[in-house]
């Protein structure tokens, strides 16, 4: 069997022609700030503006001819939605997406814009789950997890592992999480290519469920998540929360105010567009400040689609 570290570089190699190496961008005013050394690795700046597109591509790649040529099928309201969708374009298959009836519509028009076939339901995961499977049914597309698949997992790696080939001597690497795919995949690449490198999680304190799920041992879930971070409301899944437990070295929980002052920072000094999600990972660099102090510190800046009506500056 294929090890964790080969399927790392395999994914790398494969989904070369479908993605963008981000760029890494560094602040000396929020070194300063921070005490720490930072390398913000902008998955703002990957194709349909998050580090979702990598996973996509991944799980895409990794299907047999027969099952590809059928399609892919996804329930996500968000960034999956549109990476799966052009993921699948740029492969030449057909995606179908469900999407909750209560989704934003300059999502679905995004998700339309890549190809991405949209059956909308009622929100509830039941209703979307039983939808992404009568599609199944009818179609015979292959149902792709956005966050609990390994093939998913190993793509999202990729981000951390280009950052640890261009700053090899990181010592830490902190990332938002939500679903738990990027955070996996990304502890996999610390373990794998870092040089005694240690991987952080950020979450907001609103919707912790994955921090609990550290303390308690087992996946958690939350009743609410009034979060600026809607990208951070889902779960974990039994395929990537044994990956984090065995190699993340802690969850950091922020307040919204700590992931607010981020997000302004991250705009007004780099200059740059990202979403609340993206930016957990600096508010939990400023939160933690001696545990930071002085260390080479990667951050994965997850994505760039802001819904702009609803900036909360």
């Amino acid at each position: 069997m294929e090890t964790a570290q080969n399927l790392l570089k395999k994914a790398q190699e494969d989904i070369q022609p479908f993605i963008h190496r981000t760029p890494v961008l560094t602040s000396r005013l929020i070194d300063e700030i921070s005490g720490a050394e930072l390398y913000f690795k902008c998955e703002n700046f990957q194709r349909m503006g998050a580090f979702k597109m990598r996973g996509a591509a991944n799980a895409i790649l990794n299907l047999p001819e027969e099952k590809r040529k059928k399609g892919v099928v996804t329930h996500s309201s968000g960034n999956f939605a549109q990476a799966l969708s052009l993921a699948a374009k740029n492969i030449g298959i057909p995606a179908y997406i469900v999407m909750p009836d209560t989704a934003p519509e300059v999502k679905k028009a995004a998700v339309r814009t890549y190809g991405g076939k949209i059956t909308e339901c009622p929100s509830t995961l039941k209703d979307r789950e039983e939808t992404a499977n009568k599609i199944q049914d009818e179609t015979g597309a292959t149902f792709i997890h956005p966050s609990n698949d390994l093939d998913v997992i190993y793509g999202q790696g990729t981000a951390a592992l280009e950052l640890l080939q261009d700053f090899p001597d990181l010592d830490y690497v902190v990332c938002p999480v939500g679903g738990g795919g990027l955070i996996a995949g990304t502890a996999l690449a610390v373990k794998y290519f870092g040089r005694n490198c240690k991987c952080y999680g950020a979450e907001p304190m609103e919707a912790d469920d994955a921090w609990r799920s550290l303390q308690t041992g087992k996946i958690e879930t939350n009743e609410t998540a009034n979060t600026m971070a809607d990208g951070l409301k889902t779960h974990l899944g039994d395929k990537n929360f044994p990956i984090i437990l065995e190699n993340v070295s802690d969850i950091i929980r922020v307040s919204e105010e700590e992931i607010f002052q981020a997000l302004k920072l991250i705009w007004e000094r780099m200059k740059i567009v990202v979403e609340p999600s993206s930016s957990t990972a600096l508010a939990a660099v400023l939160r933690e400040k001696e545990l930071f102090r002085n260390k080479k510190t990667g951050i994965i800046i997850s994505g760039g689609n802001v819904d702009l009506s609803r900036l909360p500056f």
